[in-house]
Order: structure tokens, then sequence, then C-alpha cells
């Protein structure tokens, strides 16, 4: 294993922050897989995990079975994890800047564009190297100035060259679900399978702000039609598929989970060839895949006690009730209904609402939103 500290800009006189990251592999093998925890650093499901793969990691590296290249950022936000406000974690949005930590990557598509267009062939493996060669040089020509743009640049400088990358999260309180792109969802199906994925969203462009996922694997769905669009429609294939895997909620953090998927991540390095194997049978899948679009985010009608009446992974109909909102001061109740069919899995952590805000969501196959689909 190699042990790289990455230095980032000091934000303060007297006080400096360094991203972890281990290398298991050859440099430059393939397949690279790049795997990271807890962008949002309250989100800590996804370091227990990265703790129990470093350890099959590491024994499978002493032996050899290491055949590709794999990253692995156990801590990928550092500068969250340190922020906490009347003892509340508060990893969510940089205090600096208020900015979502997961939000203003670079546009790595309009990078490349602008540095390969008129240079690529029908040649589609060399293109990827070519753009790849480009996204490294742009990197290397940037020098951040703060805390967060250090953040920002190394994560992507780590995974930029990745033909998969991971991003562990979880939510409030949810089911083991997935956010990925259209494209990219033949290589990550294994994975959602693997994990005993409840609910899988998918989606072409899901934002426009920037998330890290995103826009390393917008990267390869984006270029070719900003190429297109020049009169330039050459072979691209694509070099990278990533996902955001959310690991259940804010508590399910223990052992025997975080070694239940280590374990199914490892078949995943398995089946992609990253290391040794024979990789497991591929499970059934336990949802299908449904549009990111069709997602409906229930909200509060008023304020109150929140009870669900719903569990997390439960499918429900139209009209089924999901949650009663309760005000005590008048004896009243009110009901939260689903508007539309699907799987219940996330919701909200908290039991006091207040007007107008999420309190969970459902996964619908029948797209229905436009715009920024992930929110803040």
């Amino acid at each position: 294993m190699d042990t790289r500290q990455h230095l980032l800009p000091a934000a303060s006189l007297g006080r400096q922050t360094t991203v972890t990251s281990q290398h298991f592999g050859t440099p430059g093998a393939r397949p690279k897989v790049y795997l990271q925890a807890s962008l949002h650093a309250e989100e800590l499901p996804g370091m227990l995990v990265a703790h129990h793969l470093r350890q099959r990691l590491q024994a499978a590296e002493a032996t050899g079975q290491v055949r590709g290249e794999v990253v692995l950022v156990a801590v990928a936000n550092p500068i969250g994890l340190a922020q906490r406000l009347d003892h509340k974690p508060m990893g969510r949005f940089d205090f600096n800047t208020s900015e979502n930590f997961n939000r203003h990557f670079p546009d790595l598509a309009q990078i490349a564009y602008e540095r390969v267009q008129g240079h690529l062939t029908q040649d589609g493996a060399a293109n990827v190297a070519a753009v790849r060669e480009a996204i490294a040089g742009w990197l290397a020509g940037q020098t951040p100035q703060t805390e967060l743009e250090g953040l920002r640049h190394t994560l992507i400088g780590l995974a930029f060259d990745a033909d998969v990358v991971i991003d562990l999260h979880c939510d409030g309180e949810a089911a083991m679900h997935f956010y990925t792109e259209r494209h990219c969802w033949p290589v990550l199906e294994p994975l959602a399978r693997y994990l005993g994925a409840e609910a899988v969203l998918l989606a072409d462009t899901a934002s426009n702000g920037g998330p890290f996922d995103e826009q390393l694997s917008g990267l390869w769905s984006q270029l070719p039609a900003l190429l297109r669009a020049a009169g330039q429609d050459l072979p691209l294939p694509v070099g990278c598929a990533s996902t955001t895997v959310e690991l259940r909620g804010e508590a399910d953090v223990s052992h025997p989970l975080a070694q239940q998927d280590s374990a199914a991540l490892w078949a995943y390095l398995q089946h992609l060839g990253a290391v040794a194997g024979p990789a497991p049978a591929v499970p059934a899948a336990l949802c299908e895949a449904t549009p990111l679009a069709g997602s409906e985010s229930l909200k509060a009608p008023c304020p109150g006690v929140l009870v669900f009446v719903a569990d997390i992974g439960q499918r429900l109909a139209v009209g089924d009730p999901v949650a009663e909102i309760i005000d005590p001061t008048l004896g009243t109740a009110a009901t939260v209904r689903a508007g539309t069919a699907g799987v219940f899995y996330a919701r909200i952590p908290h039991r006091y609402i207040q007007a107008g805000l999420e309190i969970g969501k459902i996964a619908g196959r029948i797209p229905f939103r436009t715009g920024n689909l992930l929110g803040n």
C-alpha cells in the first residue's frame, strides 16, 4: 500500500489540512477503480466500509492479487469533518462559503473540449487516452487558492482517469440506493446487485451544480455531444462510470453492515478484474432502475410532530399514507400521502417538521420533474 498525503492550501495561519489517499496495485494498470467516503462529512457509514475494504486490499496486495489499480480515500472531506456547531456535526456545507461540498467541481467536458477538439482520430482507445491527458494537463496548470478549492482539485486529480468511481454517501434514514447516469448503468448494475440496492435513480444530467460523480462520468457523455455539435463525430468510448452510493442512513454505522458492504464492493472489484477472482455470481436485482426525474420529494403541508406510518423500502401506491404531522396545540393531524407509486427509499431523521420542508422520497417509474434534480 502506497499512502500519500495531499496538503490543502491553508485556510488560516497555523493550520493546514491533509487529504490521505491509499493506493493499491500498479499505477497505470487497468482497470483503475477509485473509491471515496464521506464527501458530506457527517455521512459516516462509508468511512467504516472503507476501513474494512482497506484490510481486504492490504491482504490481497501482499499476495499479488491486486491486478489493476485501486485508490481509496477513506476520509474525502477533512474540512467538513472538523466543522461542528452547538455540538452538532455540520459536514454538508462549507462554513466559509456556504457551498455544498459535493457541488462546483470543474466542468471536465468543457475543459477537455477546449483542449482536444481538432486533435482526435478514428482510434477510440487513443481518443480516451488523449482526453485523459488533456485533463491531466489542465489539472497540472491549476493553483488552488483556498482550502475548498484545494479539496476539489485533489479529489478530481485522484479520480479523473479512473475507469470506475464509487462515491460513498448516505441519507438521513434510507434503504440502500444509487444515483448514476444512464450511460454508466451497464457497468454499475452488478455493483447495485452485489450491494442489494432497493432503489436505483438514473439520469442523463441530474443537476447543473457540478457534483463530483456527475462531472467525472458526464465528461464522457457531454464531450461527444460538444464534438458532434462542432462537426466532429468521432469514436469516444466511455472512459469512466461513476456512481453515488447511498449506504442507507446516517445511524447505520456498524461492523456487520460495513463488513457486508465491503464484501459486496470486494465482489465487484473481482467482477471488474481489479483484484483476483473468481467473482461471486451476481445476485438477482432487488429493484428496477427508475428515472431520477420520477423521484417524488414529499413536502410537509404544515408544521408539527412528524410520525411516519410507511417504512423505509416499502412499496407504495398513489394515495397510500406516508406520514402524519401532528399539531399538539390544536389536536389535529395532517396526512401526507404518496403522489406517485414506487419505493419509499429515503426519509429525514428528524421528527419535528416545518411547513414546506422535505420529509422523504419515493422512487417512481414515470418521469415528471425537470431542471435541477438533486436539490441542495
